[in-house]
């Protein structure tokens, strides 16, 4: 009876702790989403992240990076014909209107102005193909795997694509960027036409989330009925900032429901703990062709990173990829990069920041950096 009693005793400490591990798992409706930490772009929780889906008007987010990149915000934008005319147009336009790049942007971003994106992509690009090219790159170059864009504002197209993991790496791209910060954590403002001047117009930020949710800062909502609901939304409580990604809901409202559990997630679940403080980061590498034998160089930024329940600081460690030798040939630089400093947690690299040099070396020839170029691959 004894045995009997254990084993039932056992079997349900254990079914009890799945239930209890079950439950605190989010309840997404979304067919993909994913959420990360925004400063990293650690995944902190996902599904199904790497299912191509239409982004709709997610695409945006890279559409008006490249014009913050590209564009001074005060170079005008005018609307072309075909601007005018494209699908779903949120403001009244007519063609030859213009307005500011970073209105311009800002009406992209706040009501999902689909002609808006088009006028940018034109005015960057030349024509759309051209443009979709430079979204193409700029998404290769920002680590995207599984996307592919055709146009500037996501309407539906054959061969428009993405996943929750790849916008959640163009989220964290686009948060880098304090201008691009500063639109998308605007609830409501107003833009100003350049021509004709006296027109204007009020905007209110399509994200309900920035007056639902305490700590939302951004980003991007979506919507066509073959894309469902899109969402790609921020929120900071703290140190700590997080994105979360839905994609394909069921509607208007499951995404901003996805997302608030996501945050519920991540915000108890998550902290911030020192990883790599760049005054504590210096490495001296050897020099060849160069006024002097050695160059001092150090973490270009300081890295915080973020761990979840159950790992502990302790396992965090740094290690350096730097080359023995230098070459000075043409003269080093403050800030130039020479390496990376890396972080790793459990001996698994997690973080990595550039390390720079911190001095400048002349080119020129000195029997000290003679030596190395002879003796320091020896070593």
């Amino acid at each position: 009876m004894e045995k009997y009693l254990t084993a039932i005793i056992f079997f349900t400490i254990i079914f009890s702790r799945t239930i209890c591990a079950a439950a605190t798992e989010p309840k997404i409706l979304a067919d993909s989403a994913i959420l990360v930490e925004a400063s990293t772009g650690r995944i902190i929780w996902e599904k199904n992240p790497d299912v191509e889906h239409e982004p709709a008007s997610m695409t945006k987010m890279l559409t008006c990076i490249l014009a913050l990149e590209e564009f001074d915000p005060n170079r005008e934008i005018i609307m072309s014909p075909e601007a005018v005319m494209t699908e779903d147009n949120t403001l009244s336009w007519s063609a030859g209107d213009s307005v500011a790049t970073k209105d311009m942007i800002t009406a992209v971003m706040l009501v999902s102005e689909n002609g808006g994106a088009l006028a940018l992509a034109q005015a960057i690009g030349g024509n759309v193909s051209r443009f979709a090219d430079m979204m193409n790159n700029k998404a290769k170059e920002i680590g995207c795997t599984h996307s592919n864009f055709e146009n500037p504002n996501g309407l539906p197209a054959s061969r428009h694509y993405s996943t929750a993991k790849d916008m959640a790496r163009i989220a964290v791209y686009c948060m880098k960027n304090q201008a691009f910060r500063e639109i998308v954590d605007t609830k409501r403002t107003s833009i100003r036409w350049i021509y004709p001047k006296d027109k204007w117009s009020e905007l209110n930020n399509t994200n309900e989330l920035l007056s639902k949710y305490k700590g939302a800062n951004g980003i991007k909502t979506g919507w066509t009925r073959s894309a469902g609901g899109c969402l790609t939304a921020s929120a900071k409580r703290g140190e700590v900032e997080l994105i979360a990604v839905i994609m394909h809901s069921p509607d208007h409202d499951t995404r901003f429901e996805d997302a608030t559990n996501l945050f519920n997630y991540g915000f108890e679940r998550v902290r911030m703990v020192d990883g790599i403080n760049k005054d504590r980061i210096e490495k001296n590498i050897f020099v060849s062709g160069g006024k002097q034998a050695t160059v001092t160089v150090g973490a270009q930024d300081d890295l915080d990173f973020p761990l979840m329940a159950g790992e502990d600081p302790k396992y965090l460690q740094v290690t350096y990829d730097l080359p023995k030798i230098v070459d000075a040939g043409n003269g080093i630089e403050i800030g130039q990069v020479l390496g990376e400093v890396i972080l790793n947690y459990n001996g698994k690299p997690v973080a990595r920041v550039p390390l720079v040099a911190r001095e400048n070396v002349k080119s020129g020839f000195s029997l000290s950096s003679f030596l190395v170029s002879i003796f320091a691959p020896l070593i």
